[in-house]
């Protein structure tokens, strides 16, 4: 199983994500992605083992209790790259209100998924929700241009869990479903 950790935006926000993205479709070598699973991911966790997932999620229960997290506003809006306009491979919407609770709840489950012996993150955690994936600079400039010259605001939504989510990679890209849902404090 493919797994990765995350907090899903609600569907009302999904049409945001959709009109945020309408100035990059466009872009040559520019992969949008759905705006239906729009999602923050707190922790990717790769191929796992189905027999480690009731000990995964006990973990994860114990990371959203250790986090301290209650449910939380976050609101959308923004735009950045990875790793930078120069050399762009991912286009991200941001997170303008609740990246603190992100940030923590990602720092307990960091803590509790590398004790079960799954790979540390290799870069600084900065919570946002992918948009798009560059597979060739054809389209740069205008996803420079957009990144630079547009400030969107795509909504809030209240924060009441996290899920441990599966991808599943098709030809037409990624299906994800629930494995387990967790509820905040």
């Amino acid at each position: 199983m493919r797994l990765f950790v995350s907090v899903d935006l609600d569907d009302d926000l999904a049409a945001g994500v959709e009109r945020v993205q309408e100035p990059l479709s466009d872009a040559s070598g520019l992969r949008l992605t759905d705006p239906e699973q729009a999602h923050i991911t707190l922790k990717f966790l790769g191929d796992t083992d189905p027999e480690r997932v009731p000990a995964l999620g006990d973990e994860l229960r114990q990371a959203v209790e250790e986090s301290g997290v209650d449910p939380f506003r976050a609101e959308f809006g923004g735009l950045g790259v990875f790793p930078s306009l120069e050399y762009i491979s991912v286009v991200w919407l941001g997170v303008r209100e609740g990246g603190e609770a992100f940030t923590r709840l990602h720092e307990a489950i960091e803590d509790r998924t590398t004790a079960m012996g799954f790979d540390p993150e290799d870069h600084e955690f900065t919570p946002h929700v992918t948009l798009a994936r560059m597979d060739h600079s054809g389209g740069k400039g205008l996803v420079q241009d957009v990144v630079r010259n547009r400030d969107p605001d795509v909504g809030a939504m209240t924060v009441e869990s996290i899920r441990l989510t599966e991808s599943e990679l098709t030809p037409s890209g990624p299906e994800y479903s629930t494995v387990e849902e967790f509820d905040l404090r």
